[in-house]
């Protein structure tokens, strides 16, 4: 796919892999070691162009279903399925995770943010010697975007770059070997067009979950009104699949969450996977379901 090769270029140019002076002036070029100054933020013009109008002529070419210039869904051909995980402050679910894909054979994929790059380097290098896709979720957590308002950006480009840059340098500090196809998932799975538009400039494809079988709720604790029970949830996705099928899904379950929630979703995780398995499924990571 086209679109690999033009985020790998982009990588190598920023991370000062190759001679980026061929697309202009460039006054800081490390992706993962971003310096607040000004002269940082004014990024190569000429290849921002050229970047775009590449990956807008690979865009065209596949079959992923996108938002906001997001991509919330694979090719739905193919009974194939990416597990998707975020995390920012909580990773209780991380062993249990790990277990289950070890015994299912699947490789997941894990969003998380700067804080948890920080704070769980042990963990992040077994998902990653486990063959997982790591990728960033925002370095702080930060809401990108007004839940009432969706076009109103609630961080300026520089605040943004900033925080995605700085996640990447946890990801290479916690020892996270960078993958080819860049791939990042906003926190809180919310975003908009801005971010959409700031993430291709840096090379970087935005994604989210595909909705509709509630498991992104797997957060949610009794005292919410929009709780969601594990159970109800694990029936929704099943009830999901046979009235529409799960067909290049990014499934999101979080990593971990709040001590209120003691029904933790994770826990049914290699029941999912059996189910959707006995049904025809293939698992994979992201980069090999885009």
């Amino acid at each position: 796919m086209k679109k690999i090769g033009i985020i790998l270029l982009s990588f190598h140019l920023l991370s000062g892999s190759a001679n980026a002076s061929q697309w202009g002036s460039v006054s800081h070029n490390n992706i993962v070691g971003y310096t607040a100054n000004e002269s940082t933020l004014v990024e190569t013009t000429s290849f921002c162009y050229y970047l775009t109008n590449l990956t807008t002529e690979s865009l065209q070419k596949d079959s992923c279903k996108r938002v906001l210039g997001g991509i919330i869904q694979g090719n739905t051909s193919k009974k194939r399925i990416a597990l998707v995980f975020t995390g920012h402050e909580f990773a209780d679910g991380g062993k249990v995770i790990l277990r289950a894909l070890k015994k299912q054979h699947v490789k997941g994929s894990f969003f998380l943010t700067g804080d948890f790059y920080r704070t769980y380097p042990k963990l992040v290098k077994q998902l990653q010697n486990e063959g997982c896709y790591l990728g960033p979720h925002s370095d702080k957590h930060i809401l990108y975007a007004d839940w009432s308002k969706r076009d109103s950006t609630l961080v300026s480009r520089e605040v943004f770059r900033k925080d995605l840059m700085d996640n990447y340098q946890a990801m290479t500090k916690a020892g996270i070997n960078m993958p080819k196809s860049l791939y990042f998932l906003p926190s809180y799975e919310w975003y908009n067009l801005d971010i959409s538009l700031w993430c291709s400039e840096m090379g970087v494809q935005l994604i989210n979950f595909t909705p509709g079988t509630t498991s992104n709720a797997d957060y949610t604790v009794p005292q919410m009104k929009n709780y969601r029970s594990s159970d109800e949830i694990y029936h929704n996705i099943m009830n999901y699949e046979q009235i529409y099928t799960l067909n290049g899904f990014m499934l999101l379950i979080h990593i971990g969450t709040d001590i209120r929630r003691t029904d933790k979703l994770y826990n049914y995780l290699d029941k999912i996977i059996s189910d959707l398995k006995s049904k025809g499924y293939e698992f994979v990571p992201v980069d090999k379901l885009l």
